[in-house]
């Protein structure tokens, strides 16, 4: 059956919890390393650090698309549930996370923060699959890029904004700024704040056959058939989705190369600090923030043109100009002395980091068999996670071996996977419409937990 057209403020209400989420990943993206650091973390060791989040991405989100997939109760709907608990648990983190007294406990509180995002997350693109008919998928994923922007403009900017604009003063050298524990707890409202709003304002629709539905749950119920399932999905994955994986795969070790070593790049190689403890340090670290805020600002604007650009260019080869701009701006920051071009650098990044959040999901939910949308969305993110787990373990030696501990040819090195990823994107078949499966029809997605 096709699904009705939404409305702008249907499809506004359903996307915006990203803006809470977002604001839970630009927290941690833009000021983990440097905790690391602060907790006397060296350069090489910070890829291990970030070990757990990406592992534990790898088996929440197929596990939770499964579960979502196979959920339904009339009050509380399939995907919100676990919007709403994902929400809890990383608003709790949120606010532990700068009380980080060690090096094992911020790697652990990481650990956390990010599970509990990624309940949060998965679900979230499965909704617009859910609810969107297919020409309004690209608007649908547009709007969460909007939010995303908008969430993450004013997280990463938020510690900066605190010390500069409000006078909060900085903290002892090597100890957690002030400035940064406030952040966290703003962070931790606005996320379970924006998520709420979501589930109280977007309803789900029911599974067109209940019948069907509740067999495909029963067969699946278990923790091994779920697992047998889940193996299946994968091993018969779209030929779309296989192509764009190795995409998904060059443009996320590009960004992770980014988001590790920007801000201490930042305040090492531009701000010129000698170590961890100078003030120049914590400032550069700060400015590193404006920086990701200007690339979300950018992603915020430049998310109103995705949809129209999409249909005069294609998606793919929309995805593949953002992409190329996003790895010219990264490969522009080796030359930068001057903090205040950082931020035409940045919107370079802006641009590609729209893309990355709209197109990929776009290009895929039209290949995807209805109702395993969840399960087939929580696999793609495999090919978020494999990337960074890779960089987690061998980026290291790299550093220490190859790069001599430069954080800035590692900042480098994410502007050249993303050319690659630009290339590959083109070589990927786009499907119009989502191949038709009888055996279970697809349920859109309304209303409380089945067990």
């Amino acid at each position: 059956m096709r699904e009705p057209a939404a409305r702008f403020s249907t499809i506004w209400n359903m996307s915006f919890g990203f803006l809470g989420i977002q604001f839970g990943w630009a927290l941690q993206m833009a000021n983990m390393s440097a905790i690391y650091e602060y907790l006397g973390a060296s350069a090489d060791q910070i890829p291990m650090l970030w070990l757990a989040a990406p592992l534990t991405g790898l088996i929440v989100q197929p596990i939770i698309g499964h579960l979502s997939d196979r959920t339904w109760s009339p009050r509380f709907g399939r995907r919100r549930p676990y919007f709403l608990v994902g929400a809890i648990l990383s608003s709790l983190a949120l606010i532990a996370m700068p009380h980080s007294s060690a090096l094992w406990m911020a790697a652990g509180l990481l650990w956390i923060l990010d599970a509990s995002i990624n309940i949060s997350m998965e679900p979230f693109r499965a909704f617009v699959a859910d609810l969107l008919p297919n020409e309004q998928r690209t608007r649908g994923f547009a709007m969460q890029s909007l939010f995303i922007g908008l969430g993450a403009v004013i997280a990463s900017a938020l510690p900066w904004m605190l010390t500069n604009w409000v006078g909060i003063a900085p903290s002892a050298p090597g100890k957690i700024p002030t400035a940064v524990r406030l952040s966290f707890y703003v962070g931790s409202a606005a996320f379970f704040g924006a998520v709420l709003y979501t589930v109280l304002t977007t309803r789900e629709h029911p599974p067109a056959d209940m019948a069907a539905f509740q067999r495909a749950k029963a067969a699946s119920r278990g923790v091994m058939a779920g697992a047998r399932e889940i193996a299946k999905a994968a091993r018969e994955m779209p030929d779309t989705m296989g192509q764009l994986a190795f995409v998904q795969l060059a443009t996320w070790l590009g960004l992770f190369c980014m988001w590790l070593y920007f801000p201490v790049a930042v305040a090492r190689n531009v701000f010129g600090a000698p170590d961890q403890n100078s003030p120049l340090y914590q400032q550069g670290v700060e400015w590193a923030g404006v920086c990701f805020g200007a690339y979300s600002a950018v992603c915020f604007a430049f998310s109103f043109a995705l949809p129209t650009m999409a249909r005069k260019l294609g998606r793919k080869t929309t995805h593949a100009t953002c992409l190329m701009a996003g790895s010219l701006g990264l490969l522009s920051v080796a030359v930068i002395r001057t903090p205040g071009l950082l931020l035409l650098s940045m919107a370079g990044v802006g641009i590609a980091w729209a893309s990355i959040l709209s197109m990929p999901y776009s290009i895929l939910a039209g290949s995807l068999p209805p109702g395993k949308t969840g399960v087939y969305m929580g696999i793609f993110n495999f090919f978020i996670v494999i990337p960074e787990i890779l960089a987690a373990l061998g980026f290291g030696w790299v550093m220490s071996h190859l790069l001599n501990n430069n954080r800035m040819a590692a900042v480098v090195a994410g502007g050249v996977m993303l050319a690659v990823a630009a290339a590959l994107v083109m070589r990927v078949h786009e499907h119009a419409t989502a191949p038709q499966v009888t055996a279970v029809p697809e349920p859109a997605g309304a209303g409380g937990v089945v067990a």
